[in-house]
């Protein structure tokens, strides 16, 4: 998969993951404001969608293609760890950073992939698939940023995937932000305060 590898001093490597139309160059900046000492790995999606980069396909507006998230999670899931042998870095502490369709694309790691992420930070995510077995995540902690009034993703969408993931073990906090579909620096801020109570 296409992406963008930079060394780090922690341990740590935050996994970045865009949203529709955008490219392994868009969230770096947001990486190193949420831990400026982490390795970056930051990947861009394999599906074109009208010329726009995402993680997978859909089918409409909201309505994931199920066949292909499969699909294209395990691509993902098989990437990170191929990656994490020849960067020599830690693939147990592997946290995502996902906006949008980046968010959903991690959700779905964690609804998959037993051990795939060690921590979550998903801007504007949703249910990624409600038929899944989700394995155990239990000491897996997901941060998850909602707009109140986000006409792309739903509140009931955020609602849903906090209670789907803390049913599996997951710690789960959800900020909501009287914004819509976009990232906004309040929300940055919000899961930047969250990743260093967690990992301080």
């Amino acid at each position: 998969m296409q992406h963008i590898f930079e060394h780090g001093t922690n341990g740590r490597t935050l996994l970045l993951l865009h949203g529709t139309g955008g490219t392994e160059k868009d969230l770096i900046g947001l990486g190193k404001e949420i831990d400026a000492n982490a390795n970056i790995l930051s990947v861009r999606g394999n599906v074109s969608e009208n010329g726009m980069p995402r993680f997978f396909r859909r089918i409409a507006e909201g309505v994931f293609d199920m066949e292909d998230l499969l699909f294209r999670t395990k691509e993902l899931n098989d990437f990170v760890q191929q990656a994490s042998e020849e960067y020599k870095f830690d693939r147990n502490q592997v946290i995502a950073i996902g906006y949008s369709n980046g968010a959903n694309i991690a959700g779905s790691l964690l609804f998959h992939h037993e051990n795939s992420l060690r921590a979550a930070i998903l801007h504007h995510p949703m249910v990624p698939n409600r038929d899944a077995q989700i394995p155990s995540l239990n000491n897996v902690d997901v941060w998850i940023g909602a707009g109140t009034n986000d006409f792309m993703c739903p509140s009931q969408e955020s609602e849903q995937l906090e209670q789907m993931l803390q049913a599996h073990g997951a710690n789960v906090e959800t900020a909501w932000f009287n914004h819509g579909h976009q990232l906004t620096m309040p929300e940055v801020q919000a899961a930047k305060a969250w990743y260093t109570a967690i990992f301080k």
